[in-house]
């Protein structure tokens, strides 16, 4: 597995890449005897260190963990914890992506019929930006290209689980429209279906076609 260990305006020592690269292959290899590749990313916030740990188990499938500590060294540990975590939780489901021949269909379904889409960053309301003669778009800071893949709910929700991200936009397996699975304040998973309102509507109304 390739290890990239970095900072953001940091410097790394050598000591500390070396421990996290240690620390990550470890927990990762009790899972995953040949994952693609992984990076540790440091970065500042105020008086503490933040840790984002980004493991690629397979194709499309992204198992993340972050943490924040007054140490460099705990909250990389900390990171790759939540990411053991998630490993542990999903073993044999990540497992099956990697050898059953369908599942290996199942994920080359999932990118074939992927849509591609333009992703953006965008900047947050400031009050300089909010000025009466300020304009009400919205000021772009990042653009990427991303893939919307065909999963069904409960690929979307693994993946959804796997990552820090909290919502997930996905194309429903079943009936091909947009999904979304996002995490809930009470703990628990939302899922959007805008098909099933329509499936609804058009059940409701005698001689509508589906």
């Amino acid at each position: 597995m390739h290890i990239t260990v970095k900072g953001k305006q940091l410097e790394v020592g050598e000591a500390l890449r070396g421990h996290m690269e240690s620390a990550l292959a470890a927990a990762v290899s009790k899972y995953f005897s040949n994952p693609l590749e992984s990076q540790i990313v440091f970065t500042r916030e105020a008086h503490l260190f933040r840790a984002d740990v980004s493991v690629h188990v397979g194709r499309s499938i992204l198992v993340q963990g972050q943490a924040l500590a007054a140490d460099a060294y705990v909250a990389g540990d900390a990171a790759i914890e939540h990411v053991a975590k998630r490993l542990r939780r999903y073993k044999r489901r990540l497992r099956d992506h990697h050898k059953e021949p369908e599942r290996t269909r199942d994920q080359e379904r999932a990118t074939a019929d992927a849509l591609t889409a333009q992703s953006y960053v965008l900047a947050a309301d400031s009050d300089a930006n909010a000025d009466a003669g300020a304009s009400d778009e919205p000021v772009v800071v990042a653009e990427m290209t991303t893939d919307i893949l065909t999963l069904t709910v409960g690929e979307a929700v693994m993946r959804l689980d796997l990552g820090v991200e909290p919502a997930l936009l996905f194309r429903h397996a079943g009936h091909g429209d947009l999904n979304l699975v996002y995490r809930r304040s009470d703990g628990n998973i939302g899922w959007i279906d805008p098909h099933g309102n329509r499936a609804a509507a058009a059940a409701a109304t005698p001689g509508k076609r589906k």
